[in-house]
């Protein structure tokens, strides 16, 4: 398989209120958008890919521990601040793991966990042998 590129789609229970979250409240660049406006679709950009808000939920909405999103950041401390600014729900504030990243969890409008997180420089996955 070669894939091309990537991108994650969740049908929310409100469109409205989940696109005001991705778009003024985690500050996401929409990348396009599409559709009429009862069934209007926003991609945003992602860093290396994608995030859709597309159709309505069926159901209760998209959120399950079996789904998360992560979202790196350069400066953690400084998203914590821009994301209280903006009215996000901090699940849990930023901390250092025992694995050695700088996380933070918040969610969006349908419960959807979202880890913010900062890899420091001297961070394993920071360094790639031979490059």
């Amino acid at each position: 398989m070669d894939v091309l590129s990537g991108r994650i789609l969740l049908r929310p229970i409100d469109p409205e209120r989940s696109l005001a979250f991705y778009r003024d409240v985690l500050g996401l660049a929409i990348a396009r958008e599409f559709g009429p406006e009862e069934h209007r679709g926003t991609v945003f950009f992602l860093g290396g890919g994608f995030l859709e808000l597309s159709g309505r939920a069926s159901g209760p909405g998209p959120a399950s521990e079996d789904v998360r999103l992560w979202l790196q950041v350069r400066d953690l401390a400084v998203t914590h601040k821009e994301l209280l600014g903006r009215g996000a729900t901090v699940l849990r504030e930023p901390r250092r793991e025992d694995w050695g990243l700088d996380e933070m969890w918040i969610a969006d409008p349908d419960g959807v966990r979202i880890c913010v997180v900062q890899v420091p420089d001297d961070h394993p996955m920071r360094y790639r042998p031979g490059i």
